[in-house]
């Protein structure tokens, strides 16, 4: 911490080069065991059509290149650009300490209370980045993966970026460590690669042994105006945006969408 009371490229280049090889490794490796080696075949995976080639829809009109570039050049700069401002802060007592009594309780709160509060964050920034000139002008680069591999979880626009991993200042409120801060946005970054890879799980011998994507966000990357948040925190359930996949549950999800545009027709 002391190395971080002053910016400097070196501790700030060692945070971004250790990011990114991170991301290398989790949503790398994932890509090249489920899609280049093709070990899984399509065994417990959500939706057979291949990754998009050769459409102009995506940056260098290849979705997996598009989703490195937004990934890497986007997504691990702002990653790495949060974490160096939060080790500033704390090294220079701007982000409150965690108290020294029962430190180690404070830790294991932390560590299980931060995915609840990334359920609610996520939510609430979903929600908002649905709004249509934000979608427009932001979000859409996100769900040109109507089918998603493990680099699409965080191939998003710089501002989506901005606004997706800013959870983490939370802790200008909330007392951190740096191992806090770490937790934090590597939970937040590693996850969205894990989640996206478009199958349920990773299996071996027949067996699911790691559970990684879910079904209900497929669905959201299926027809965008459904499953906005997790499972964790029931949202969708709350506020008329669930889908389940079932036949009735899609129904639904077109009656509540015709509504909406006779909604918008009329203020139109």
């Amino acid at each position: 911490m002391e190395r971080c009371r002053q910016f400097a490229w070196d501790w700030v280049a060692e945070i971004f080069v250790r990011n990114l090889v991170l991301m290398f490794i989790v949503a790398g490796g994932l890509h090249l065991y489920l899609y280049t080696f093709n070990k899984q075949a399509n065994e417990r995976q959500y939706d057979a059509r291949p990754l998009g080639k050769n459409k102009r829809v995506f940056t260098f009109n290849n979705q997996v290149f598009d989703n490195m570039f937004w990934t890497c050049v986007s997504g691990v700069t702002i990653w790495s650009g949060y974490e160096a401002l939060m080790m500033w802060s704390m090294a220079n007592g701007y982000v409150p300490a965690l108290p020294e009594a029962n430190h180690f309780g404070w830790v294991a709160l932390l560590i299980f209370l931060i995915p609840i509060w990334e359920t609610f964050y996520f939510y609430l920034v979903h929600r908002l980045l649905h709004w249509p000139p934000l979608y427009k002008l932001v979000h859409s680069l996100h769900h040109r993966n109507t089918n998603i591999g493990p680099w699409s979880g965080l191939s998003m626009h710089p501002v989506e970026h901005l606004l997706y991993l800013g959870s983490v200042m939370i802790h200008f409120i909330i007392p951190a460590n740096p191992l806090i801060i770490i937790y934090h946005l590597q939970y937040f970054t590693l996850s969205a690669a894990t989640t996206h890879t478009g199958y349920e799980g990773l299996v071996f011998s027949k067996r699911n042994y790691l559970p990684l994507g879910t079904f209900h966000h497929q669905m959201h990357h299926r027809y965008f105006e459904c499953n906005y948040g997790g499972l964790e925190i029931p949202w969708d359930h709350w506020f008329g945006s669930f889908h389940d996949g079932t036949e009735a549950s899609h129904k639904d999800f077109l009656n509540r969408r015709m509504q909406q545009q006779a909604k918008n027709q009329k203020r139109n």
